[in-house]
């Protein structure tokens, strides 16, 4: 019977840690931009680059594009805020994605990884095509 105690105990412990592995500290992307753009093109490459990963972007002002990725049960907000020499990928809120304390499931750091990649990318291009 202890065996079985402790086995059951042993299979809680690794249960219970894996839940934990899944959070990680909110991603918060600062990017300086080393190409020579305007703004418009900046708002451009960030929107394009959210579009092509499903992110729905909307314009909330000058400087800031607001974004929302929903994938299945989940979904996340994040404010971009930007200008010609640099943009900032915000957290604002999210559902279902274990955020609590500056933590939040690694899925939302992987999310946001992969747009901040694409607006490099995009920003290259546009400056590559404008030369």
């Amino acid at each position: 019977m202890k065996k079985w105690l402790a086995g059951g105990l042993c299979i809680m412990a690794l249960v219970g840690c894996s839940a934990l592995e899944r959070t990680e500290p909110v991603r918060t992307p600062q990017t300086i931009i080393t190409q020579h753009v305007t703004p418009e093109q900046v708002k451009e490459a960030i929107i394009n680059a959210g579009q092509g990963r499903d992110w729905i972007m909307s314009v909330a002002g000058p400087g800031v594009i607001n974004a929302t990725q929903n994938i299945r049960k989940h979904s996340v907000t994040v404010r971009i805020n930007y200008s010609e020499k640099a943009y900032t990928i915000n957290y604002v809120s999210s559902v279902n994605l274990l955020a609590s304390g500056g933590e939040i499931h690694r899925s939302y750091n992987h999310w946001v990884n992969n747009l901040d990649k694409d607006i490099q990318k995009k920003l290259a291009l546009i400056a590559a095509t404008a030369k």
